[in-house]
C-alpha cells in the first residue's frame, strides 16, 4: 500500500511540475538557453517572497507559484527567465560596494529589458507606459542596458523615495534576499565560476549553432558579449611591469642554512634558526605612464585613471623605495614629463595635478620621447610603457624596444584594434570606480 503524501510533499511536487513545464516551454523556443535553464536546483521555501535564487538554487513559495501559474503562465515563464538572467549576467556577484537597493533595481531593469525585447510568444507581454518611458530615458545615454551602466544612470537621476518605490514596483519580480553578501567570498566565487562557464557556452551557441533561433532574442547576445568580455583587475595588471630584485627585509619564510647546520653540529639536536635579512621581491622599479590629454579624452577620466595608478603605486608592497617613473602628458606632442623617484613625489604630483593639451591624438611623439630618454640613459631597466587613451590616434609603425600596454576606457564597449606588439586593456569606468582591493 502506497504511503499517502503530506500536504508539504504535494505542494513540492506540484511546484516542481510547474517549474519543469516553464523550463521546457522556454527551452523549446530558446535552445541556446539549455544549460542555463537547467543550472538551478528547485527548492521549496515557504518563507520565500515569490521566487528567488542564490545562483545555485531556485527557491519558490509553492502557493504563490501555483496561483501565478493559474492566473498567467507567461508571467511564470518570464519570472523563471528573469532568475536565470541574473545568473547569466553575474548580477549576484558583481555589486562591489554599490548601494544594495539601487543595484538590485538596476539588475532587475537590465533583466526585464532583455525579456521585453524578445519576440517569443512564451514570454511576450505588453509593456506599461512607465516601463517604456524608463527604457527610453536609459537608451538616451546607454547603448546596452547592462546592470552596472544602468546603476550609474539611476544614481545620477537622484531618485526620491517615491520614484524609487514606483520603479521597484514596476521592475522587481523576484526575491533578492537569497543573493550572497559581499562577505561570502567563497560562495560568490563558486557562483561566479558556475555562471562564467554557462555564459561562455551560451554565447558560443548563439553565435554558431543557434544563430537563427536567437534572432528573436533582442539585445541578449549584445549584453552577453558585454558581460563576458574579459574583466581585469587593473592593480594586478600594473604588476606585470614589476621586476624581481633582492630587498633588505626580514624574510620570515626562510633562514640561513649555514647557521642551521652549525647549530646541529655544535649542539647535536639543536638547530639555530635566524630569518634572512634580505629576500627576493617583485615590485615596480622603472616604467613610463603616458596619458592622452587630447580633446577626445575626458579630463575627469584621465584624472580617475591617474588616481587609480597612484593608488596602486602608493601601496607599501607595490614598488621599491627608490623608483624611476615618468608620467608624461601628450596629445599630438609631449606636453609635460614628471619624473617620480619616491612615494612622496608621486603624492605631490597628484595633489598639484594639472592636465595640459586638448589638441589632436598622435601616439608617436610619446614613443619617440621615451626612446630618446633611453638613449640619454634616463632609464636603466625600463620594464614598459602604459598609454591611457581612447584609441583614436596614430600608432608607431614599428614596435618599440620595451613592452607597451594601451589602456582604453570605453563607455560603449566598442573594441579597439592595437598593433600586434602591444597589450590591450579595456576598462569601463566602473572597473576603476568600483574596484576590489587586492591584498
Amino acid at each position: 500500500m502506497e504511503k499517502s503524501l503530506t500536504t508539504g510533499e504535494k505542494l513540492d511536487m506540484v511546484g516542481r511540475k510547474i517549474l519543469c513545464a516553464s523550463r521546457n516551454e522556454l527551452y523549446l523556443k530558446m535552445r541556446f538557453l539549455d544549460v542555463a535553464l537547467s543550472s538551478l536546483v528547485f527548492v521549496m521555501d515557504l518563507g520565500a517572497d515569490g521566487l528567488g535564487t542564490d545562483g545555485l538554487y531556485l527557491y519558490y513559495q509553492p502557493r504563490f507559484l501555483g496561483g501565478l501559474y493559474r492566473e498567467d503562465r507567461v508571467r511564470v515563464n518570464r519570472l523563471y527567465l528573469h532568475l536565470v538572467l541574473h545568473g547569466i549576467f553575474h548580477h549576484l556577484t558583481r555589486r562591489k560596494g554599490r548601494k544594495e537597493r539601487l543595484y538590485g533595481l538596476a539588475c532587475d531593469i537590465a533583466a526585464e529589458s532583455i525579456i521585453d525585447g524578445m519576440q517569443y510568444r512564451c514570454v511576450l507581454k505588453s509593456r506599461s507606459l512607465r516601463r517604456r518611458e524608463t527604457y527610453r530615458r536609459l537608451r538616451e545615454v546607454l547603448k546596452v542596458l547592462a546592470a552596472e551602466k544602468v546603476y550609474g544612470v539611476l544614481e545620477g537621476w537622484e531618485l526620491t523615495e517615491e520614484e524609487l518605490v514606483r520603479l521597484e514596483t514596476e521592475f522587481r519580480v523576484d526575491d533578492h534576499s537569497y543573493w550572497p553578501s559581499e562577505d561570502e567570498r567563497k560562495k560568490q566565487e563558486e557562483i561566479e565560476n558556475r555562471w562564467q562557464d554557462v555564459s561562455g557556452q551560451m554565447e558560443t551557441e548563439m553565435e554558431t549553432f543557434s544563430k537563427e533561433l536567437s534572432s528573436g532574442a533582442g539585445d541578449l547576445i549584445g549584453q552577453l558579449k558585454v558581460e563576458n568580455r574579459e574583466r581585469f583587475d587593473y592593480r594586478q595588471f600594473l604588476r606585470k611591469f614589476s621586476v624581481l630584485r633582492e630587498e633588505t627585509s626580514v624574510d620570515e619564510d626562510s633562514f640561513d642554512y649555514v647557521f642551521y647546520t652549525y647549530g646541529l653540529s655544535l649542539y647535536g639536536n639543536l638547530p639555530l634558526v635566524e630569518p634572512l635579512e634580505w629576500k627576493e621581491v617583485r615590485k615596480v622599479e622603472e616604467f613610463a605612464v603616458v596619458v592622452d590629454t587630447s580633446m577626445s579624452c575626458s579630463g575627469e577620466l584621465v584624472r580617475t585613471f591617474l588616481e587609480e595608478t597612484y593608488g596602486v603605486l602608493s601601496e607599501n608592497n607595490s614598488f621599491f623605495c627608490k623608483v624611476n617613473i615618468h608620467v608624461i602628458q601628450c596629445d599630438d606632442q609631449v606636453q609635460t614629463d614628471r619624473k617620480i623617484t619616491c612615494r612622496e613625489e608621486l603624492q605631490e604630483y597628484m595633489e598639484q595635478l594639472e592636465l595640459r593639451g586638448e589638441g589632436g591624438t598622435d601616439f608617436r611623439p610619446a614613443f619617440e620621447y621615451v626612446e630618446e630618454l633611453m638613449r640619454r640613459q634616463e632609464f636603466g631597466q625600463l620594464k614598459g610603457l602604459i598609454y591611457f587613451t581612447d584609441g583614436k590616434g596614430i600608432y608607431p609603425a614599428k614596435a618599440p624596444p620595451f613592452q607597451t600596454a594601451f589602456v582604453f576606457l570605453k563607455e560603449d564597449y566598442e573594441d579597439v584594434s592595437v598593433p600586434p606588439w602591444a597589450m590591450k586593456l579595456l576598462l569601463s569606468e566602473e572597473d576603476l570606480a568600483h574596484r576590489e582591493s587586492v591584498s
